[in-house]
């Protein structure tokens, strides 16, 4: 009796035994063929608020192609989320600890989360990777994903400030706008010329030029606004002062009015700044025809100051690693597809309205082919040597916490140094005391 008892608990532990060895099986072959997830946090429609038929096209291009050279990893993102709900959509991510693994930043999101390192510093992989090289981007543009000295982000797209010239207007009051070399000089000259009552009511009625601020002014007469910490403001600088002089002059010339984009949409003004992906827009069909369709149109640099170069503002959406990604590898790979391999870069400057990162795609035969399509047979567009030019010489903004809050209190200062007419050497230099106890507050 006692040995069938003794057979009996040994049969049930060889029982539990295998069952629990077919069940070990069974949960790693599950696990080995359940596929690795990479989660990509991304917006709908275009980082540059204008108009994408279908921003979601690379993206579906890179995850198609990314998913065939990694069998058994799927890529996966949320779609339909807006470019003004994404910065609280990634906040309550992170707060929920399910952060994606690589994800669009924006640009004022950017210097929050590089200082709380949310974000992976990138250059141990940058460093350690045999098929990454720094210099094939722009230095413009992986300079903007930088944070005191250490890469946060890499550059997905970028976009220059450029100058918008109304050729028509310029034409027939005989100016030559063939030099992409000209000068304050030459920019203030044209405006006083073009600045006029033309149908002799006594009021003006064509301007020189709408929406050119003193910080254009500054980014094209080598200014430096701060110091590398964000801690000590250069906004009594010489070169400061005189593009406030200079952009004071400018206004003077409209004598008490005000001249908006809608006066340049109607061939009323010489010269307006506007971005890239203004350019790529307006220029196409069939944005164009909605858009300064009455007049001929182009673009060129922004003037050179005195101290300065023909330089501007250079923006760029970037992309980063989260830090608690658990497949940081993987996702390092799927950053480089977006923002490293030529054929991807090729399709965003196709599709997107922002530039490639890379030199070789802006310099290649088929980004001039692209810039040209959908253009009328005497249009010329803005020639591909001339764009990597104006990104590769412009300016990158500073980088430090504090920069978007210390430039909205710049900006109104000097608004109303401009408007009110005051003594700008004593009114900078106490705008600059007020906003160095601000920085190190």
């Amino acid at each position: 009796m006692k040995m069938n008892k003794f057979l009996e608990s040994k049969v049930t532990l060889i029982f539990l035994g295998v069952f629990c060895l077919i069940l070990l099986i069974a949960i790693t072959i599950y696990h080995s063929n359940k596929p690795t997830i990479l989660e990509v946090g991304i917006f709908a429609g275009s980082n540059w608020d204008v108009a994408n038929a279908d921003s979601y096209l690379v993206i579906d291009k890179v995850v198609a192609r990314f998913e065939e050279e990694h069998p058994g990893v799927k890529v996966q993102y949320v779609s339909g989320i807006r470019k003004e709900d994404y910065s609280e959509w990634y906040a309550q991510k992170l707060l929920e600890g399910k952060a994606p693994d690589v994800a669009m930043v924006l640009s004022e999101d950017f210097n929050r989360l590089a200082f709380l390192h949310v974000l992976v510093d990138l250059d141990e992989m940058m460093d350690s990777d045999q098929d990454f090289e720094r210099d094939q981007y722009y230095s413009t543009a992986i300079e903007s994903g930088l944070y005191k000295g250490d890469q946060y982000a890499l550059p997905y797209e970028v976009v220059p400030q450029l100058m918008c010239v109304n050729r028509t207007l310029l034409e027939q009051e005989g100016f030559d706008m063939s030099s992409i070399e000209w000068s304050w000089d030459e920019f203030y000259e044209i405006s006083n010329q073009i600045t006029r009552d033309t149908d002799g009511d006594d009021v003006i009625d064509q301007f020189g030029v709408c929406n050119y601020t003193w910080k254009e002014a500054a980014n094209s007469n080598g200014s430096h606004l701060f110091n590398d910490d964000g801690t000590v403001s250069y906004i009594a600088d010489e070169t400061v002062m005189e593009a406030i002089r200079f952009t004071s002059q400018l206004l003077d010339l409209n004598q008490e009015q005000t001249v908006t984009q809608e006066d340049f949409n109607a061939g009323k003004v010489a010269f307006m700044p506007l971005s890239y992906a203004e350019y790529r827009t307006y220029k196409r069909y069939p944005y164009r025809i909605k858009k300064y369709s009455n007049f001929k149109w182009d673009v060129t640099t922004l003037p050179a100051g005195s101290q300065g170069d023909n330089t501007s503002e250079v923006e760029s959406l970037l992309m980063g690693i989260s830090s608690s990604s658990k497949q940081k590898d993987l996702a390092w790979e799927l950053l480089k597809l977006f923002t490293y391999d030529e054929e991807i870069q090729l399709e965003i400057f196709n599709s997107s309205q922002g530039a490639s990162v890379l030199k070789s795609v802006i310099n290649s035969k088929q980004s001039q082919e692209i810039l040209q399509e959908d253009l009328d047979v005497n249009e010329k567009s803005i020639d591909s040597a001339l764009l990597g030019t104006i990104i590769e010489q412009g300016i990158v903004m500073p980088k430090f916490q504090k920069y978007d809050e210390a430039m909205v209190f710049i900006d109104s200062g000097i608004q109303s140094i401009i408007n009110e007419k005051k003594d700008i050497n004593s009114s900078i230099k106490i705008l600059q005391r007020d906003i160095n106890k601000f920085l190190i507050q």
